[in-house]
């Protein structure tokens, strides 16, 4: 299950950009948490904190904390802005979740045991299709990662599909085919895929 975190935030009396940038002076940023069917928080995070948390990894797949004067909130980021210079975190927008909230989210694919497969020893290489996998989940039950075991492949010009992976319980792709999610490729396709490219740009 994917790492949770807690952040300390307060209510924002004004909203706008002139707001917004007196908050930022002051080491905060503006953020909302909306959802729930209950009306939407404006309130201020430390940036710092926040920043921290967004560069830590997972930020858009963690289930959040926010202890808005005393009330403990449960949430997800769902969407965040950077300074395109500090790279820094301006905004973000919280979704209230609990326990029974079902959620769509993207989550990172791992390879396995690439070293050990069959396959891989015979000189195939692994093209990855899908670096993330959107999903349907529970919000107190989001996986850090998918995981692809290679151990058991044994054939170069295999393909896998959605269906050759064990997913988490209670994890639902969104899409409702059996798309691929890597192939393990042969060295002659890699050869002339390299080949090709270089004749091109010639």
């Amino acid at each position: 299950m994917a790492q949770t975190y807690e952040l300390t935030a307060t209510v924002r009396d004004r909203v706008g950009k002139g707001a917004a940038r007196e908050l930022r002076r002051q080491g905060l940023i503006p953020a909302v948490i909306y959802g729930d069917k209950k009306t939407p928080i404006a309130i201020a995070l430390p940036l710092k904190e926040t920043t921290l948390k967004l560069h830590a990894g997972g930020f858009l797949t963690s289930i959040a904390t926010i202890d808005v004067g005393g009330e403990k909130i449960q949430v997800i980021a769902r969407d965040y802005q950077l300074d395109p210079v500090r790279d820094t975190v301006v905004h973000v927008d919280f979704l209230r979740v609990s326990a029974s909230s079902r959620i769509t989210v993207e989550i990172p694919v791992h390879f396995l045991n690439q070293d050990t497969s069959p396959a891989m020893k015979k000189g195939g290489a692994l093209t990855i299709v899908r670096h993330f996998i959107e999903v349907e989940v529970a919000a107190n039950a989001i996986p850090e990662s998918i995981e692809v075991d290679l151990a058991g492949v044994e054939d170069v010009g295999t393909t896998i599909h959605i269906s050759d992976v064990k997913l988490p319980a209670g994890v639902t792709p969104t899409i409702d085919r059996d798309f691929t999610v890597a192939t393990i490729a042969a060295p002659d396709v890699l050869e002339e895929e390299t080949t090709d490219e270089a004749g091109t740009e010639a």
